[in-house]
């Protein structure tokens, strides 16, 4: 029997595989191995539980920005309302202010139609009174002595 090159290689296979269970290296390969599956193990729940913590913030913040707009829409709502009511109020308010003028204005006008009308009597009354001069002097000049005869005629019969 001879023994060839394929025999040595397979002593030195047995030999090293020997050698390698005698210094416990499966051992030490399986512990390195189970330790780097802990770690990844660990990053992978750390992972998860990151992920589920952005998952509720995600959710707090959507909730947040909901109520934000929520919010807002009665924000924008009120000052709709609000600026109704000042339209209203506004509008109220020129309308009493034209009532207000358009009286003063009728007053103002009344005042001069009566003010006219007693500058027309006032100067109608001067024109009469200057016009009973002129004829009553004129009469006077006419018929004078005959007037004042004739009153005090009347004069006497009345005291009499």
């Amino acid at each position: 029997m001879e023994l060839d090159n394929t025999f040595w290689t397979a002593a030195a296979l047995f030999v090293f595989l020997g050698l390698m269970v005698y210094l416990k290296v499966p051992k030490m390969i399986t512990g390195n191995l189970d330790s780097k599956i802990d770690k990844i193990q660990e990053d992978l729940d750390e992972a998860k539980r990151l992920r589920e913590e952005a998952q509720a913030l995600l959710a707090k913040y959507e909730l947040k920005r909901k109520e934000a707009e929520s919010e807002a829409q009665d924000i924008i709502e009120a000052a709709k309302d609000e600026a109704e009511r000042i339209a209203q109020e506004a509008k109220i308010s020129l309308e009493e202010m034209i009532v207000r003028r358009t009286k003063a204005v009728e007053l103002k006008i009344s005042q001069a139609e009566t003010q006219a009308v007693s500058e027309v009597r006032e100067r109608s009354a001067e024109v009469a009174v200057e016009a009973a001069r002129a004829i009553l002097s004129d009469q006077m000049a006419d018929k004078g002595n005959t007037l004042v005869d004739a009153a005090i005629k009347d004069v006497g019969s009345q005291l009499n």
